[in-house]
């Protein structure tokens, strides 16, 4: 498949053998998240957005398989690198009690888990994080934050917001606060609180809409709740706040800078440590390499995945536990083929300018889109290539991702009508034009 010239086709959707392998697939999978009936032909041809199904229709996928594939399909920019290495049995090496060398650390033969954490200390030198724990996956990432925190502070208390969502295992689950099925029934850590995140990116003291201030004069929730003669809960005894510095499952709410100054004085007033989720706004997502990049905020911990390929908890040597055997994993030293993935990531980042590309080619969607005078569509939004369209209503919405994909374009709902598109970190004018195009006309057709 020649990216270049590539074009979108679909024939019918979901295809007959798709059908068929998605019915073999739930005789023994556990009820979980399908959007759709989309499989992937791994077989067939895919480049970059570009991706063939099993029925041959091709689509065009600005999900980045939620922004855990930020290259897309087949990029060559990850798979040439990755060709140049002769792989080895085991690929992932147990616990921490076990070491790995390519050859001498100044010029490896491959990056291996330790250039992974060089590269990923390298990307949070400017907060003074040096110090990494891998793991498999973002909520793991999510759990190893808590408890570090935890330790450092000595705290019993853990600060959320309304709308977040940090992963699946129980303690995560604890933190979230978006879909109320995601925690009904599970037991919950003690003392998570929680206050709003801000709706409106453009907000103010006076003009906030969801109730993190009150109004201009009167302090904010967090601020009440905090207040060692009047609030509710004692700041020493905070260990941690945590925040995506972009709701995502909450909506792709991109908060204003009122609110994270905010955030940042508290921090500043009482001391309690900042965890910064950039599992799905991480990675260049933004056009920063970390979205808390833009804000006012110093995380003294950031949580990585998705895009990495691997789980990573980052922070300082002094924050993390010093006592070993605090932290451990059974896979914690690292998968050496998704590790060489996420360094070659970042490497392809730097390398190829993609920052620049996620903040031109974001730009570009929204003035494109915006040109557009289309029904029903009460907000368009995005930092970067992590973007969003809000509707009148949940039902618009998901009418809206069917239409779309019945013309050939992958696209995700989050929050409760709001809909996001992930294009790869490399797209192009020409995708990003395709794209608009495949959305508008299924806006028009929901409407």
């Amino acid at each position: 498949m020649d990216r270049a010239t590539a074009t979108v086709s679909v024939d019918s959707f979901p295809g007959p053998k798709a059908e068929q392998r998605v019915e073999y697939h739930h005789r023994f999978a556990a009820p979980s998240t399908y959007v759709y009936e989309f499989v992937w032909d791994t077989l067939a041809d895919a480049a970059g957005p570009f991706v063939t199904d099993v029925d041959s229709n091709v689509l065009l996928d600005f999900t980045s398989h939620v922004g855990a594939a930020p290259l897309g399909y087949n990029n060559p920019k990850i798979l040439d690198r990755m060709a140049e290495f002769d792989l080895v049995d085991p690929l992932k090496i147990a616990g921490q009690d076990f070491y790995l060398s390519a050859g001498d650390p100044t010029e490896p033969a491959y990056p291996g888990p330790a250039e992974l954490m060089d590269l990923l200390t390298e990307t949070t030198e400017r907060y003074g994080l040096d110090t990494v724990f891998l793991s498999n996956s973002g909520a793991e990432a999510v759990e190893n934050a808590m408890k570090v925190c935890y330790d450092a502070s000595h705290g019993k208390y853990g600060v959320t917001f309304e709308g977040a969502f940090h992963g699946r295992t129980l303690g995560a689950l604890s933190l979230n606060r978006s879909k109320e099925v995601y925690r009904r029934r599970f037991p919950e850590i003690h003392g998570i609180h929680e206050v709003p995140y801000c709706d409106d990116r453009a907000c103010t003291r006076a003009t906030c809409s969801c109730g993190f201030f009150p109004n201009a004069e009167t302090p904010s929730q967090l601020r009440r709740m905090l207040d060692p003669e009047s609030g509710y809960v004692d700041p020493a005894d905070v260990a941690y706040l945590i925040l995506e510095p972009v709701q995502g499952e909450g909506g792709y709410r991109f908060p204003s800078d009122a609110f994270v100054e905010e955030l940042a004085a508290l921090r500043e007033e009482h001391g309690f440590l900042v965890i910064a989720d950039e599992i799905q706004s991480g990675m260049g997502r933004t056009g920063e390499f970390w979205a808390v990049d833009d804000y006012p905020l110093d995380p003294d911990v950031v949580c990585a995945a998705k895009g990495l390929r691997v789980g990573a908890t980052v922070a300082s040597s002094e924050t993390f536990p010093t006592e070993t055997s605090r932290l451990s994993s059974t896979w914690g030293a690292g998968d050496i083929a998704d590790a060489m993935q996420g360094a070659l990531t970042i490497e392809a980042i730097h390398d190829h300018d993609l920052l620049a590309n996620a903040t031109a080619m974001g730009d570009l969607f929204l003035e494109l889109l915006g040109e557009r005078e289309l029904p029903n569509v009460l907000d368009a939004r995005g930092k970067g290539l992590m973007l969003a369209v809000e509707f009148d209503s949940k039902q618009r919405r998901d009418d809206v991702v069917d239409a779309a994909v019945q013309r050939g374009l992958l696209t995700l709902g989050c929050g409760t009508r709001t809909l996001r598109v992930l294009p790869p970190l490399d797209v192009t004018e020409r995708e990003i034009t395709m794209g608009v195009d495949l959305l508008a006309a299924a806006i028009e057709d929901a409407a």
